[in-house]
């Protein structure tokens, strides 16, 4: 009697310990396993050649760009107060000598002020704005392309992911291997692309918008300076 309840409890706990054998098993099997990040990239296929341009591209773009406005938005302090004192010593040449000397949009902007020294005050002002405006399209070169890529990205990611998916499931189709190891396999392979080209997407939008807030501090420098030179213009020589 009591051997046969120790051959019954053997019976039903042994399966159950393989089994639970076999989880632990499969377990560290399925933590052993990883795959680095340049493979990860690889398995997203042909479409990641184009992902990978435009994530070039955009880099090159914005460098290029933050190092140009940056030097844009640079001006001596001083460079106003020698402006005004020229001016108020009716020394016209040599505060056109310093505008044409200073590399700066404002610099520039204020060298068109100087030169028009002598004509009304909305005509001044109107040859300074359009000044302005040709720095600002100066500033903005190229910056279009960041906003392309930030729309463009996402877009080729998921046309990546889609392709993907026709391929697994005509695979599936011939196969006719329709387990989940199979089909999720070939979906988070092909995903690698979306992800892809969102992150691509997001980083070219965040540097485009970044450089629009760069490119409104320095318009706000060249309103500011153009204010100030107008009321110098409007004192009273000594």
């Amino acid at each position: 009697m009591l051997l046969g309840l120790i051959t019954l409890l053997q019976d039903q706990l042994l399966p159950k310990a393989d089994t639970v054998a076999q989880g632990v098993t499969a377990a560290a099997a399925t933590a052993d396993k990883h795959i680095s990040l340049l493979e990860l990239l690889k398995n997203g296929g042909v479409l990641m050649i184009p992902l990978g341009l435009l994530s070039v591209i955009a880099v090159f773009v914005f460098v290029e760009r933050w190092l140009t406005i940056s030097k844009a938005g640079k001006l001596e302090d001083n460079f106003m107060p020698m402006i005004r004192d020229q001016i108020m010593n009716g020394n016209i040449q040599a505060a056109r000598s310093l505008a044409k000397n200073t590399n700066s949009p404002i610099a520039r902007t204020i060298d068109k002020g100087i030169q028009r020294i002598g004509k009304p005050i909305d005509a001044i002002e109107k040859s300074m704005e359009n000044v302005g405006k040709l720095e600002v399209y100066r500033m903005e070169k190229n910056l279009v392309i960041l906003s392309i890529i930030a729309g463009i990205a996402p877009m080729f990611g998921f046309l990546g992911t889609i392709a993907g998916m026709i391929q697994t499931f005509f695979n599936i189709s011939i196969t006719s291997d329709i387990t989940l190891g199979t089909i999720a396999g070939g979906i988070y392979v092909k995903m690698i692309t979306s992800a892809t080209g969102l992150i691509i997407g997001i980083i070219a939008f965040i540097g485009y918008s970044f450089l629009n807030a760069q490119i409104d501090k320095v318009v706000n420098k060249m309103e500011s300076a153009s204010a100030e030179f107008v009321d110098i213009l409007q004192e009273p020589t000594r």
